[in-house]
């Protein structure tokens, strides 16, 4: 019996012969998994995170936990990447390299260089150089139907790989968001986060970060961070530990039919305004609400997304070109762009071990010039701001909110967060306690007796 399969451009090589057996096109997929497994990592992460919505009804608590998912190393110098939300608030990070040779790799502590919570990528650094390394594809070339692999310690079993196609290349999960996912039904599972999701080639297409589930396991529609955005983040958190992105100051959104029905809005393509900050660039440039902006620096603005995306990719204090309408005639404004404020990031600082008042309960962050910039009404310019509390902390009888900023003890002024343990530390069990915080621009206090 003639044993032949039309398949074409599936082997590592290049393009393939238009017919190929069936043992020749099964080995090329175990070259391609030999090759790709050898750069996948497990990931463990031990420390604090926060409760989602539906954990619990205060927003900012945190509980312990240990999390696992997967990494795929880009860089022979140690570097690895895998999602933010497996390794965010972690206290220790355990990486574990594949031993195709022994039942376990070899297992190693890893530092957090970064993370980045809008996309969910994380960068780690291992103490290793010469590890192998896999590519970055470009996806904005990647195309529906294309076959995929993706790679990962599903359900913690190390070294998992399972096949699909593309289903789609810009999937949007919400109408305005600002994320754009690749989209596959090559099953993934819990802990294949932060694997790779690889083409016929063994290029890196995407960072598999998310699925969608009625069951909790894979139904065939998994999502993956594509990898031109992967390399823009990644680049950012070697250089400086974080994402800077731009913004206008402005809210755009999609113009549905709908929208355009109800409004009367001509045209009917673009991006319409629906609020434009007073105190910004963007008013001061001219800017009003109801403008439609028909292009950003000469190309064509779709949607909102894709607006917001093009801004973000500018850097702070550069300048982008609007062409809008308004009133049926257009017009060409400039507009400076500033930094897009991350509030995201201090509860990402702040989750860790470091930052755990465990008398208070609470995770702080020092007032500092980054709090500040984020944060310039406040009362008084140092002190301890809390970032989250911790679900495990003891009940007190006046509750911390995230949010409150600390600013002394007993009248015993408190500076940062080793201010503050110096004067918990002259405290003994069922002492009182009274603790001035700022709520909401107004200055309290918090009694209690020290558990």
């Amino acid at each position: 019996m003639r044993r032949y399969l039309l398949f074409a451009a599936l082997t590592l090589s290049g393009p393939a012969p238009a017919q190929v057996t069936l043992p020749d096109l099964s080995s090329s997929f175990q070259a391609l998994s030999r090759k790709v497994n050898a750069s996948v990592v497990k990931v463990v992460a031990v420390g604090y995170r926060v409760l989602e919505e539906d954990e619990s009804d205060e927003p900012g608590l945190s509980a312990k936990q240990q999390s696992s998912g997967s990494g795929v190393i880009l860089d022979g110098g140690g570097y690895v990447v895998t999602n933010a939300h497996v390794v965010l608030g972690a206290q220790r990070v355990n990486v574990t390299l594949p031993a195709p040779q022994r039942p376990t790799g070899r297992t190693m502590h890893a530092e957090i260089v970064g993370l980045d919570l809008e996309t969910d990528v994380a960068l780690l650094k291992l103490p290793m150089h010469g590890l192998p390394a896999l590519t970055l594809a470009d996806s904005d070339k990647v195309e529906q139907g294309q076959v995929v692999l993706a790679f990962g310690s599903p359900m913690g079993l190390d070294n998992s790989v399972t096949m699909g196609v593309v289903s789609s290349t810009a999937r949007q999960l919400k109408p305005d968001d600002s994320m754009v996912y690749i989209q596959t039904d090559a099953p993934i599972n819990p802990g294949s986060s932060g694997g790779p999701l690889v083409d016929a080639l063994g290029r890196v297409i995407g960072i598999n970060t998310l699925i969608m589930s009625q069951s909790g396991g894979s139904e065939g529609i998994g999502f993956a961070v594509p990898s031109n955005v992967v390399a823009s983040v990644v680049e950012q958190l070697k250089n400086r530990g974080r994402v800077l992105r731009g913004e206008i100051e402005v809210v755009a959104q999609t113009i549905t039919d709908t929208l355009a029905d109800a409004l009367r809005l001509s045209p009917r393509a673009g991006v319409l305004l629906a609020d434009v900050d007073d105190d910004s660039g963007a008013a001061r440039a001219g800017l009003k609400v109801g403008d439609i902006v028909l292009t950003l620096n000469g190309k064509p603005v779709e949607n909102a997304r894709q607006f917001n995306v093009a801004v973000s990719l500018n850097a702070p204090g550069s300048k982008v070109t609007l062409e809008i309408a308004r009133a049926g005639k257009n017009h060409t404004i400039p507009v400076e762009v500033v930094e897009k404020p991350d509030h995201e990031r201090f509860t990402a600082m702040a989750s860790r071990a470091e930052n755990l008042v465990t008398e208070f309960g609470i995770f702080g962050l020092d007032v500092n010039d980054d709090v500040l910039q984020e944060y310039p009404d406040l009362r008084k310019k140092k002190g301890v701001m809390v970032a989250s509390r911790n679900a495990d902390g003891p009940i007190l009888e006046e509750e911390f909110k995230t949010g409150d900023v600390i600013y002394s003890v007993n009248d015993r002024p408190v500076t940062g967060i080793e201010s503050l343990r110096q004067i918990i530390k002259k405290l003994h069990s069922g002492d009182p306690v009274a603790v001035q915080v700022e709520r909401g621009g107004h200055l309290r206090y918090l009694a209690f007796e020290l558990p």
